[in-house]
C-alpha cells in the first residue's frame, strides 16, 4: 500500500499497527493528527466499539493531503468495494468536490454515510493579537487586505477559505481575490500557523480550537454560529456583532460506491447508534459541536443539493468560474 502521510492507532488504545489485516475495520482520516478529520475517526472508532457495533478495535489511519484528495483518490481508486472501510468527511469534502479540487474527481464516485454533528465555524487569533474583537480584524483588512492571513484546514478555495470571504462580503468588502489566505493540512496545523505569528488569524471549527482555547493559546474572535455554543458562551457570534455569517461545518462518513445496499445499511445503522449513545452526546458538549444528525439515503440526498448550493455560490464570490 502506498500511502503519503500515515499513523495508525487502534481506538483509544493507541496501540500501533503495520497492516490492517489483523482488524476488521477502517476509517480514514484525510489529514494529520489533530484536525477535525482525526477527531471525527478517532472519536466514531472508539464509540463503535464501545458500543459493541463492532468487534475490534478499529484501525484510525491519517492520509494527509490536496485538502482530502490524496485520500479520496485511494478509496476511489485502490479500496472502492471494500465494506469494513469509513472515511471521515465534512463540509469540506463536499466543497472541495464541488469546486473540482480533486482532479477531476466527483462526488458520485462514493456514498455519503451520514452526518452525527454540526462543527461550529470560528475565526481565531493568537492570545497577543491586537484584534479584541471581529470588527477590529475587518477594518483593517479594509484598510489594508494584505495585513492579515488567515490559515485554515481546508484547500484554496474551500470550506474554511469561505469563512473569512463570507465575513468580508457581509461586511460590505467585495474585493474578496485580496484576502489571504493559506491553506495547510487540518486545523491543528493551522492553529500552529496562527500562534507561530506565520498568520495573524485561523479560520476553521470550534472542535479544532477546543484544546488550544482552554489552553489560553488562542482567542476566538467569533462562532459563525446562529446562537452562542453551549460551553463556550463568551465567544460571541459574528451575526450579534453585524456580520450575517452562518457556517457550519457538519462532520460524518463516506464509504466506497460499490459496497452492496446491506452494507451500506449495516453502517448507517451503527452510525445511529453512536448518535445516540451518551459517549457521542458528552463528546459533542466538550468539544463544542451541536446536534446534526442526517444518516443513509437522506443525507446522501441532502448531500446532492449542498454541491449544487455550493457551486452556484462559489461561482458568486468567484472561486470558480
Amino acid at each position: 500500500m502506498s500511502i503519503t502521510t500515515r499513523a495508525l492507532s487502534l481506538g483509544a488504545f493507541g496501540l500501533l499497527a503495520a497492516t490492517t489485516s489483523a482488524l476488521a475495520t477502517e476509517c480514514i482520516a484525510p489529514a494529520n493528527p489533530g484536525g477535525g478529520w482525526d477527531f471525527t475517526c478517532r472519536q466514531i472508532a472508539n464509540i463503535l466499539y464501545e458500543t459493541k457495533q463492532i468487534d475490534a478495535p478499529m484501525v484510525v489511519t491519517n492520509m494527509a493531503g490536496a485538502g482530502g484528495g490524496v485520500a479520496y483518490t485511494y478509496v476511489v481508486t485502490d479500496r472502492n468495494d471494500d465494506a469494513d472501510l469509513i472515511v471521515a468527511a465534512s463540509s469540506a469534502t463536499t466543497t472541495r468536490l464541488a469546486q473540482n479540487a480533486f482532479a477531476g474527481a466527483t462526488a458520485d464516485q462514493v456514498r455519503f454515510l451520514g452526518a452525527i454533528g454540526g462543527d461550529p465555524g470560528v475565526i481565531v487569533v493568537a492570545k497577543d493579537s491586537p484584534f479584541q474583537s471581529l470588527n477590529d480584524m475587518v477594518e483593517a483588512i479594509k484598510a489594508d487586505p494584505g495585513s492579515v492571513a488567515f490559515a485554515g484546514g481546508s484547500a484554496v478555495g474551500g470550506f474554511d477559505h469561505m469563512k473569512p470571504l463570507q465575513v468580508m462580503k457581509a461586511a460590505g468588502f467585495d474585493d474578496i481575490t485580496k484576502i489571504k489566505y493559506i491553506g495547510v493540512d487540518g486545523g491543528a496545523d493551522a492553529i500552529t500557523q496562527t500562534v507561530g505569528g506565520f498568520t495573524q488569524a485561523m479560520t476553521g471549527d470550534m472542535s479544532e480550537i477546543v484544546g488550544f482555547i482552554k489552553s489560553g493559546d488562542v482567542r476566538a474572535l467569533a462562532v459563525l454560529t446562529e446562537e452562542r455554543v453551549p460551553g463556550f458562551e463568551d465567544i460571541p457570534t459574528a451575526k450579534e456583532q453585524g456580520f450575517d455569517v452562518i457556517a457550519v461545518n457538519w462532520r460524518g462518513l463516506y464509504v466506497p460506491k460499490n459496497i452492496s445496499d446491506e452494507q451500506f445499511n449495516a453502517w448507517a445503522e451503527k452510525l445511529k447508534v453512536v448518535a445516540e449513545s451518551e459517549q457521542w452526546q458528552k463528546s459533542m458538549a466538550d468539544n463544542g459541536l451541536a446536534p446534526f444528525t442526517k444518516i443513509g439515503g437522506d443525507f446522501q440526498s441532502w448531500v446532492d443539493g449542498v454541491i449544487a448550493d455550493t457551486v452556484t455560490m462559489s461561482k458568486e464570490i468567484g472561486v470558480i468560474q
